[in-house]
Order: structure tokens, then C-alpha cells, then sequence
């Protein structure tokens, strides 16, 4: 009986085994790792979150409040909406003293003609960071590269 040449299983999950390795380290090089996923995940979140707020103070016709709480890591926005920033990412927040609603937590309101108070949401990992800016007379929100903060 004449065998045939191929590949053997092993080979097979040995060169499957490899391409995923490479795969993976390729990932972390390229896009920061997972610190900067988590990074930039956290800054599409928030940016998120404050257009949605803005809508609904347009759709209802009232003020809505967007707050967020450096030291908890916490956020909140319209209609009950809540979250959280991983604890590897670094938060600071920039805003109007007057709509704080209480030591360490930050607010930006936006008014039914879209306004806001206006603020800036400062997120951190590492050497990366980006800035959510949100314009006090137009409301309009901003995501954006930012230098990291020693």
C-alpha cells in the first residue's frame, strides 16, 4: 500500500498556533494593546454619552446633565444612563463650577437649544490620552488625540 504525503495533525495546530501568536503580538504593537483599547473605548463611551445627553435636551425641550466622578470612575447621562471607566485609564474633568453638583464629581448640562455649560473630559493610560471637548455655545462634542499629562 502506497502512502500519501500530507500533514500531520500536529503540524497543523502547530502552524495554527503560530499564525495566532504572531496575530496577536501584531494587535498589541500596532494598536497599543489593551490598555489602549480600553483607552480609547472609554473616550468613544463618554463622547457617546454626551451626544446622546445633547439630543435628548433638544428631543425634550429640557435641560439634561451629564455628570462624571474622577475618583469613582463613574459616569452618568440622560434618562438614567450610567457607567464606568476602567480603573487602568486615568479621568480629570474641566468644567463649570456653578453645575457641580458636588465635590469631586464634574457636570456639563446641555440646554433645549443645544448649548452647554461646555467642559472637558481628560482620559489617560499610560504615555496615550485623549480629550472629549465639548463647545459651551454650540454643545457640540469633540474627541481628540490629547499630550499626556505627567
Amino acid at each position: 500500500m502506497k502512502r500519501c504525503a500530507g500533514v500531520s495533525m500536529l503540524e497543523m495546530l502547530l502552524v495554527i498556533a503560530l499564525i495566532a501568536g504572531v496575530s496577536a503580538l501584531a494587535a498589541g504593537a500596532l494598536g497599543g494593546g489593551f490598555r489602549g483599547a480600553a483607552l480609547r473605548g472609554a473616550a468613544k463611551e463618554i463622547a457617546a454619552q454626551l451626544r446622546f445627553t445633547r439630543t435628548q435636551a433638544i428631543a425634550t425641550g429640557r435641560p439634561q446633565r451629564f455628570t462624571v466622578a474622577p475618583d469613582t470612575h463613574r459616569w452618568t447621562a440622560a434618562n438614567g444612563r450610567e457607567g464606568e471607566i476602567p480603573d487602568s485609564v486615568r479621568v480629570s474633568f474641566i468644567g463649570a463650577r456653578e453645575v457641580q453638583p458636588r465635590r469631586g464629581e464634574g457636570a456639563i448640562v446641555f440646554f433645549a437649544d443645544g448649548a452647554s455649560t461646555g467642559g472637558r473630559v481628560h482620559l489617560q493610560s499610560g504615555e496615550a490620552a485623549w480629550n472629549v471637548d465639548v463647545a459651551w455655545v454650540t454643545g457640540e462634542v469633540r474627541l481628540r488625540r490629547a499630550e499626556p499629562r505627567r
